[in-house]
């Protein structure tokens, strides 16, 4: 209504001007003054906007993933006995390995294997693998002192495989062989009691001495000496000659009294005479084993870092190569009771050193993590 008298009485004003007489052509600034009221007042804009630019989005340029550092090496192993890795899956790696809830990186198990201690013996004999009850008291407590704890073997696995939480410098301590219940009561009793250590018994399984198993299924079911499978018979180590048939009898044999008479599985195949094959180690994983034991020094063991060689050689002569069996877990190496103490050291720097090329290489390889693995598996858990 506004808009129709505004009109109308701008076609009056037109009329009455025509009537005039005619004068100099120029602006008739009232009729501009009122066109442009009007306008305004409908919200019509006098000039033309200026067009709006569309934005061009911005390309978004893809991330490159850093080069994955090397593994970690050693110039305390001698030069044949080389760290292999065994987790295939770099992504699932640095998860375990940076997951501040797991073992922080550096952690390393010092497994010991021991035969027979002598409680009178003045020296040890290395030749019969037997250690003087006093050098094994030594051994315990420089141990102790270094700052290592004793784990079982469950804990041993969980660590190997997925990294999970043990105390950064760790001793599994092995006996081999079948005895009395009297060799861990007198000799590592009292590092249970006092420390909670435990110790692990690589049992032999041939189902005879009712007596010795009632012993031990005792203290086996106080918790802390924990029973694993070393062979059947136990007489003739495993090679690569050995057959099918011997393999299982002697890998499934040790595997089945134990689940009788301790009422448990073993997860730990301790190596009699420290043969093993390929074939195997392929057969033990099957039966159930998680783990396999040699008489190897090599050195101690990380996650995804185990000391092996590939052939025969001068730097430990007896020692069966372990690559050709392509299993890591399933060939780790063993100190003996009787040279641990020698190595303390060099195992407490082991586990310096990597901590240190750890720290080195984090920024790497969680920005690696970041970009190539965190959108499949997830980002890594945070501290609880």
């Amino acid at each position: 209504m506004k808009l129709r008298l505004i009109l109308t009485f701008s076609l009056i004003t037109l009329l009455l001007t025509a009537c005039q007489p005619v004068a100099d052509p120029g602006p008739d600034t009232a009729m501009t003054a009122a066109i442009e009221t009007a306008f305004a007042e409908i919200n019509i804009p006098t000039e033309t906007p200026a067009p709006t630019e569309t934005p061009v989005p911005t390309a978004t340029i893809p991330r490159t993933p850093p080069a994955l550092p090397g593994m970690y090496q050693s110039l305390l192993l001698k030069s044949h006995d080389i760290p292999r890795s065994y987790v295939t899956d770099s992504c699932q790696y640095i998860k375990n390995k940076w997951d501040p809830n797991k073992a922080v990186p550096g952690t390393t198990v010092m497994v010991i294997m021991s035969h027979r201690i002598n409680q009178d013996a003045t020296t040890s004999d290395y030749g019969s693998l037997t250690i003087a009850s006093r050098d094994l008291k030594r051994m315990m407590n420089d141990l102790h002192d270094a700052g290592f704890t004793a784990i079982n073997m469950q804990q041993m696995a969980d660590f190997m495989y997925d990294n999970a939480k043990i105390p950064p410098l760790s001793v599994l301590i092995i006996v081999d062989d079948r005895a009395s219940a009297s060799k861990y009561n007198d000799h590592f009793r009292t590092y249970y009691d006092n420390w909670g250590w435990p110790v692990v018994n690589a049992y032999i399984g041939l189902d005879e001495r009712p007596d010795l198993w009632t012993e031990n299924a005792a203290l086996s079911a106080e918790g802390w000496v924990d029973y694993q499978a070393h062979g059947y018979i136990h007489n003739i180590p495993i090679s690569n000659g050995s057959d099918d048939a011997f393999i299982t009898a002697e890998m499934g044999g040790a595997m089945s009294s134990i689940q009788k008479y301790m009422n448990k599985s073993p997860i730990a195949y301790i190596w009699p005479g420290g043969g093993f094959s390929q074939r195997a180690v392929e057969i033990g994983i099957q039966l159930g084993y998680k783990l396999g034991f040699t008489v190897n020094p090599r050195g101690p063991v990380q996650y995804n870092w185990v000391p092996q060689a590939d052939e025969f050689n001068d730097s430990n002569p007896y020692a069966i190569p372990e690559t050709p069996a392509g299993n890591p877990l399933m060939t780790l190496p063993r100190y003996t009771d009787i040279t641990a103490r020698d190595n303390i050291d060099a195992v407490r720097a082991i586990s310096q050193e990597a901590s240190a090329y750890a720290e080195q290489n984090k920024a790497v390889e969680l920005e690696y993590y970041d970009i190539v693995c965190a959108p499949t598996y997830g980002q890594i858990p945070t501290a609880p």
